[in-house]
């Protein structure tokens, strides 16, 4: 198991929005996490990331805390342990949170270089790979501004696969793409997956959902209501509000 979280908890002045939230998820393997809006589900990705700071459980990333709850007080990993960590989670935003002054290029290689120290020049190499595989090379030189949403989605994508992170987080990826690039989306998800790549989706996109992943999370007032594979999902669940929210 690559990620594991147990027991998370998060409340904003008094307003609980995650409820001890526990699951984990395998090498390889596409999980889905959807449910109204307020849910909770961008705050999870947050807190599993360490954009927000959770109030109790914990989160490790194979087989190292991210932070854990030990009587009563939250235990955050160094500051050289929660680099290496953070290195294996890749996260791309549902803006996309491109450098709008710098190139494709320059985005991708600002963190292996500024933050882990990689030379430039196996930055670049690495890149390259990257953008021939998403079908980018020739927007290497190319500004957030000059390129389409799908294209600057996949510029995001390429960035946060420049650390080759073991899992990798998406909020909302086809949140404001058509069918045929929402379909080529759920093409490099797929393709990430099958490198051994660990995939968390938040979407309120239920054909994308169904699509891509091998197990769906559904939430609602910030707890897990439904957790099982797809087609439990889809067609077993006896749960009359995940029929009323997938009929709707």
């Amino acid at each position: 198991m690559v990620l594991e979280v147990k027991n998370i908890k998060k409340s904003f002045q008094g307003n609980i929005v995650l409820s001890d939230i526990s699951f984990g998820l395998d090498s390889g393997e596409v999980m889905a996490v959807v449910g109204p809006s307020g849910a909770g589900k961008t705050t999870l990705l947050r807190c599993i990331n360490a954009l927000e700071t959770s109030d109790g459980g914990s989160i490790k990333v194979d087989d190292k805390y991210l932070y854990r709850e030990e009587k009563g007080k939250m235990i955050y990993a160094d500051k050289k342990e929660m680099k290496d960590i953070r290195k294996k989670l890749g996260m791309v935003f549902q803006n996309f949170n491109l450098f709008p002054h710098k190139t494709v290029l320059e985005n991708i290689i600002e963190s292996p270089v500024n933050v882990y120290g990689v030379s430039k020049e196996e930055a670049i190499a690495e890149a390259g790979k990257l953008l021939q595989m998403l079908e980018l090379t020739e927007k290497a030189e190319a500004y957030p501004h000059q390129m389409s949403g799908g294209q600057r989605q996949r510029a995001a994508i390429a960035r946060a696969c420049a650390l080759r992170p073991s899992i990798m987080c998406f909020d909302e990826p086809t949140s404001a793409l058509d069918p045929e690039l929402t379909e080529g989306i759920a093409a490099i998800i797929e393709k990430l997956a099958g490198q051994g790549m660990s995939i968390l989706v938040i979407t309120h996109d239920m054909g994308f959902a169904k699509r891509i992943a091998d197990r769906i999370i559904f939430m609602e007032g910030g707890q897990i209501v439904h957790s099982g594979t797809k087609d439990e999902f889809f067609e077993g669940s006896d749960n009359e509000r995940v029929k009323r929210f997938i009929q709707s």
